[in-house]
């Protein structure tokens, strides 16, 4: 006898005989419901009469016809009985009726129903009890496979995996790819990646056929959680056992080491996709053109848009996006234009954000006039403006001196009901301050804490960058205290905001301070914090301190600029160094400086004086 077998003829003992007044309950309510459509059983049995054994019994009467049986269903209302039974008794009868989506939609009740403690627990129990003879087993099995999506459908993961086991186990049915791939499409949903990797193992362990869509699914999710690399070896894996990965699943891999520029291991995907033959995609293009762009080769993305054209692969509209996109960071505006005037007459739609890569282009150029040209145009093609288009042309505005500009269209989208976010907040107030406004600054970001809105970094060193300004130090010194306490860690700037505040009121000890303290926390001085070091020591008169921070400039690594030759050789100028400051000016014009006004006034005022 075989295992199976026993086990059937354990289960079959362990049956408990049906009282013969269930039968005879279930008897008389099965023929009222056959002879009766107004279900006059009810009288003579409430809902409170009906024990599971009854409801078994009624439901699984092939003599009662399958509507019937559902009526009854309802009429007893399952889910405030708190029994699984009603579902699986009806489901397996629908199922051998081959009615499956009704059998589905019971199932899927049961899924939503979490009032049932331990439902699988329950549901395996009255299975064994009830459907282990081999007429039942395919019955069973799609009933088990069914429950087994509806649960995963439903965000009950954890039912869902008890009921894969319950499967495995017990060897009702071979497992469904199809059915993986419901559990496995659904953990992504919800976002659950590590669950979603974790079920691909199980599935492989489990001899489940697994498919090039499942595999580029748990490929993908691997990726999502930054395991890229062990994605790798799965998909060597799974090539081994015979499944021939797409371009899509190597797609996931490219991207995912783009995002950490690990471009050596990029290449070596594509070595991978060449050497299994496989075709590149539309996205895999578009990640080729990306690759090139951060590595600032805008040649080689040309050189990869070309072969796409040569390949007979048409363009979407994220491939013209991504070429537009980096034309308009290289200020390449005419080819940006070009290319989207190229997608147009293609009849490709373009997008939001190929509005707003144009947008961003034009105000970069400070051509207001263009981005609201484009505005327009992209309203009147039914896109919706976002966030970001609105903060683009905000920060254009500021950038441009027009800061009352990008105050007046924040007060229009409000109206249409765009919420202002901390990014709004931010670019207005950096405008009002380069527009010498403190106060209207200091103002809004106060409106915005009261609003209770979360200050960020950018925020609060506006704030201390407002009070250096004003000479305020004890409230930009709070300000600073309670940005950190708030978690929001100072930067270069913020600490270049005090520095350049103490410089300008000669307090040039508290201005090394806090070079400092910015360095004891790690953050290292940039250009301007030597360029504020060097015009603070000038001004105090200590040219030679001056000189030596200055020179410290580029065994730091750093660029000198206009400014900072203009500080120093101003230095220079007022204390009547004048052949110093000229060998700085022929350095300056040597290193491909332009000089401007200022410098100019400096060397004729150092002349005069000398």
């Amino acid at each position: 006898m075989s295992a199976k077998t026993l086990l059937s003829a354990a289960f079959q003992k362990s049956i408990p005989k049906v009282p013969t007044s269930d039968q005879r309950t279930a008897n008389l309510i099965s023929q009222s419901i056959i002879t009766s459509q107004s279900f006059q059983f009810q009288s003579q049995f409430p809902t409170t009469s009906l024990n599971p054994n009854i409801i078994h019994l009624v439901l699984s009467n092939t003599r009662i016809p399958p509507q019937s049986s559902l009526n009854f269903f309802n009429s007893i209302h399952p889910n405030k009985l708190n029994l699984i039974e009603p579902y699986i008794s009806l489901s397996s009868r629908l199922y051998k009726c081959k009615d499956f989506a009704l059998a589905k939609d019971v199932l899927n009740q049961l899924a939503v129903n979490t009032a049932i403690e331990q439902p699988v627990r329950k549901i395996t129990s009255f299975v064994n009890e009830n459907y282990v003879d081999g007429s039942s087993k395919v019955v069973v099995g799609k009933l088990l496979d069914t429950l087994f999506r509806v649960y995963a459908d439903n965000r009950r993961f954890e039912e869902s995996l008890e009921v894969f086991d319950y499967m495995k186990s017990l060897g009702f049915c071979r497992i469904d790819d199809r059915s993986c791939m419901v559990f496995l499409l659904a953990a992504k949903r919800c976002g659950k990646f590590e669950l979603l990797s974790e079920f691909f193992r199980k599935m492989v362990d489990s001899g489940v056929v697994i498919t090039v869509y499942s595999l580029t699914i748990a490929v993908s999710a691997m990726c999502k959680v930054g395991r890229s690399f062990k994605a790798k070896e799965l998909m060597d894996e799974m090539i081994a056992r015979g499944v021939r990965p797409n371009a899509n699943t190597y797609n996931a891999l490219i991207d995912a080491h783009l995002k950490k520029s690990e471009f050596r291991e990029v290449e070596m995907v594509l070595d991978s996709m060449k050497r299994e033959g496989v075709e590149y995609s539309v996205a895999t293009y578009t990640l080729l053109i990306e690759l090139s762009l951060m590595l600032g080769k805008i040649e080689d993305a040309e050189k990869v848009f070309d072969e796409m054209h040569q390949r007979n692969i048409a363009p979407d509209a994220y491939v013209y996006t991504s070429m537009i996109s980096c034309n308009c960071k290289m200020g390449r505006m005419k080819r940006a234009f070009e290319l989207f005037d190229e997608l147009t007459e293609k009849g490709i739609v373009p997008n939001v954000h190929t509005y707003g890569v144009l947008i961003n282009g034009v105000c970069k150029t400070g051509e207001m006039k263009a981005a609201e040209v484009l505005l327009v145009e992209m309203q009147s093609k039914g896109l919706d403006v976002n966030d970001v288009i609105i903060n683009t042309l905000m920060d254009g505005y500021c950038k441009q001196g027009n800061v009352d500009d990008a105050i007046k269209l924040q007060s229009l989208m409000e109206k249409k009901g765009f919420k202002p976010s901390v990014i709004s907040y931010n670019i207005i107030s950096t405008g009002l301050c380069k527009a010498d406004r403190f106060e209207e600054a200091k103002t809004l970001l106060f409106e915005m804490a009261d609003k209770g809105m979360a200050l960020n970094t950018q925020t609060y060193t506006t704030l201390i960058d407002i009070f250096c300004k004003q000479g305020d130090f004890v409230e930009a010194r709070r300000t600073f205290t309670e940005m950190e306490s708030k978690g929001e860690r100072p930067n270069v700037v913020t600490y270049n905001a005090f520095i350049d505040g103490y410089c300008k009121k000669g307090l040039m000890k508290e201005a090394h301070r806090v070079r400092s303290e910015m360095e004891g926390k790690g953050v290292m001085p940039d250009v301007y914090t030597f360029t504020c070091l060097v015009h603070g020591e000038c001004m105090a008169g200590r040219v030679d301190d001056a000189m030596k921070l200055f020179d410290e400039m580029p065994e730091r690594g750093f660029v000198r600029n206009v400014i900072s030759y203009t500080a120093m050789i101003a230095g220079l100028s007022k204390e009547g160094r004048s052949e110093e400051a000229f060998r700085l000016y022929d350095e300056m014009k040597s290193a491909g400086i332009l000089p401007d006004d200022t410098l100019y006034s400096s060397l004729v005022g150092g002349l005069h004086s000398s």
